[in-house]
């Protein structure tokens, strides 16, 4: 049985990655973290009491997953590493310093640091690399849309997406276009919509002359990013050191 602690407890993804832990066979939940403060704190899931007291709940625990803020989360990081204990990290807006603490970080312990847990999305990742290489002088675009809650712009995965394609083809990242632009540049333009309670869609355009290929991935649900969050603790217990993504998880 693996002890899962749950930081972001009571916000949507939080509360539907508990909900898989309970119907799971293989899995507990040890613990259940919210921010101080929090009116869900002293409140009681399954037994288990919500706390804004993360390194007590991980001592309890094998692994963390974590869907808070990039405060939140770089916090629950250096406690995590003190205690030698895995995380997966499923938080995005992190920035580039963020980034390299998760890095550094994973030198003592296992981490798996993803934009997007789906199973869907991590294939389109695997697909942009391989149409990027196939047809490298075409115009790329990407257009992501979220709901309008959403903090982040653009979003974690779409920069993922954009990183992949830079590094393949040297395109530098123009966000959104406005007023007198010019003729296109070596480029890769990355445009963000937010708008009602869209889950989430990544749209990848590659443009020729005559011809344009587009990849669509549409989230319909936030039970897939959980789904695949819970999938990354069972994959990450017991794994050696190391910073790890959702393609290593899922074998892609």
């Amino acid at each position: 049985m693996i002890k899962i602690v749950v930081c972001g407890a009571a916000g949507k993804m939080g509360k539907m990655i508990i909900a898989k832990i309970l119907s799971d066979k293989d899995l507990v939940l040890s613990g259940a973290v919210e921010f101080k403060g929090h009116l869900s704190v002293g409140e009681s899931i399954d037994k288990i009491d919500v706390t804004d007291n993360f390194a007590e709940a991980l001592k309890l625990s094998d692994v963390a997953i974590d869907f808070t803020n990039s405060f939140s989360t770089l916090y629950h990081l250096d406690i995590a590493q003190k205690q030698k204990k895995a995380i997966v990290i499923g938080t995005t807006g992190i920035s580039e310093s963020g980034i390299e603490k998760i890095r550094d970080a994973s030198k003592n312990i296992s981490i798996v640091f993803s934009p997007n847990m789906s199973v869907g999305v991590n294939l389109l990742f695997k697909l942009v690399d391989e149409v990027a290489s196939a047809i490298p002088n075409y115009d790329v675009e990407i257009i992501e849309a979220h709901h309008n809650q959403k903090k982040d712009a653009p979003s974690g995965t779409a920069l993922k997406l954009a990183e992949i394609i830079s590094a393949k083809l040297k395109l530098e990242q123009v966000f959104g276009r406005h007023g007198n632009v010019g003729a296109r540049k070596k480029e890769i333009g990355i445009h963000s919509v937010r708008a009602g309670d869209i889950v989430g869609e990544h749209t990848v355009i590659f443009a020729g002359n005559g011809e344009r290929i587009e990849l669509v991935h549409r989230a319909h649900t936030r039970d897939t990013f959980a789904a695949g969050a819970i999938k990354a603790a069972k994959w990450i217990f017991g794994k050696n050191p190391g910073l790890y993504t959702m393609r290593d998880v899922l074998g892609l």
